[in-house]
């Protein structure tokens, strides 16, 4: 075997149902006694029903967390952060809320507790992406990997279908990238396939039974695998593609990830033959990209950039500002090999064939 390089980040993670009763137990563990509570303003009753939960531990709660963090709201969360001197940020809902309670941290360094209500997977990693002015970009930080995430099975158990389909095809966005990435490492590749697996098996299951307890425990297991990974690897062609068309045009996120993620497989598929190899057995097919695509009209998810409202005049801006910043990817990548890409993706083309896949053509 090769020599690699692991980190393994200082996390706590307390997984089940009914876990979100020990939040104030985990509150009074950090030493901390006056927690803002965050979320978006469709989560805003849940996190009312949490502040009234924690009683004195809450100074307060922000329900403005949105899309893409950006900056501006940051700002304005963190005039309350003041406002109400709090020692702590509890972050409920999925990847917008998980964001700005990262963002908050990074610019505070205040220990962050997660409960996640989606499978986003952003709540296991040090990433934040934020958005300016129309441009996303993101950076790693240690100050902003939470110190504590409950996972509590049964705040899933009412998320909708196709917020679960798209949520769970993000986070094997995480694990496909991870296992292709430049710095993956043996124990990256077998747990990435691993959440592969448990999302593939648990999310048609939902799709039909949305109350499938054990279903749901499987894709709450796979998203934090996923995002585990996600955190100790590094990102390639695809989220440098939906953090383009995100920042740009402020698409849904688990949407933009869900169409974008058999084009950006197919595209990197002659490049990476292990990493598809790993993710075809994960899904149970002869084929990763067209895997990926079929689970993903299996359950019933977008698969256009024109069903998100993208307009093909569009595209030439979004591949010179992907193409504009050098990032790491198995295949070399020039705007118009990604001009290509977008435009299969708008289109909802079939895949390419795999004779297109030649990791030489740019």
């Amino acid at each position: 075997m090769p020599p690699f390089t692991y980190m393994a980040w200082p996390v706590r993670v307390l997984f089940g149902s009914g876990t979100v009763a020990e939040l104030p137990q985990e509150i009074r563990r950090l030493g901390r006694q006056r927690a803002l509570v965050l979320s978006t303003p469709q989560q805003q009753a849940a996190a009312l029903r949490l502040v009234e939960q924690l009683g004195t531990l809450a100074a307060g709660h922000y329900a403005g967390a949105t899309m893409h963090t950006p900056v501006a709201v940051t700002e304005d969360a963190l005039a309350l952060v003041s406002r109400i001197d709090a020692d702590c940020i509890v972050s409920l809902g999925g990847g917008s809320t998980v964001g700005l309670g990262k963002a908050l941290a990074l610019r505070t360094d205040l220990p962050q507790i997660v409960i996640p209500t989606t499978y986003a997977g952003s709540e296991a990693t040090s990433i934040l992406g934020q958005t300016v002015d129309g441009r996303k970009t993101t950076l790693r930080d240690p100050k902003v990997l939470p110190e504590v995430i409950l996972y509590d099975v049964d705040l899933t158990l009412t998320l909708p279908g196709p917020l679960t389909a798209v949520s769970g095809m993000n986070a094997i966005a995480h694990a496909v990238e991870a296992l292709y990435a430049f710095d993956g490492n043996p124990v990256v590749s077998l747990l990435a396939e691993e959440g592969i697996r448990a999302l593939a098996r648990a999310l048609p299951r939902l799709a039909t039974t949305p109350h499938d307890r054990e279903a749901r425990s499987d894709a709450l297991y796979g998203a934090w695998l996923c995002g585990s990974v996600l955190n100790a690897a590094s990102m390639g062609l695809h989220h440098k593609l939906c953090h383009t068309l995100g920042g740009a045009l402020d698409l849904p996120h688990a949407e933009t990830h869900t169409v974008i993620l058999p084009h950006a497989a197919r595209f990197n598929a002659g490049a990476a033959p292990e990493a598809m190899a790993r993710i075809a057995r994960a899904l149970g097919t002869a084929d990763a990209a067209q895997g990926l695509l079929d689970l993903a009209i299996a359950l019933g998810a977008p698969s256009s950039l024109a069903a998100l409202g993208v307009r093909e005049a569009d595209l030439d801006r979004l591949a010179a500002f992907a193409a504009a910043v050098p990032y790491p990817n198995p295949r070399p990548i020039s705007e118009p090999s990604i001009r290509a890409l977008l435009g299969d993706a708008h289109r909802g083309a079939p895949l390419r064939p795999l004779a297109d896949r030649n990791p030489a053509r740019a």
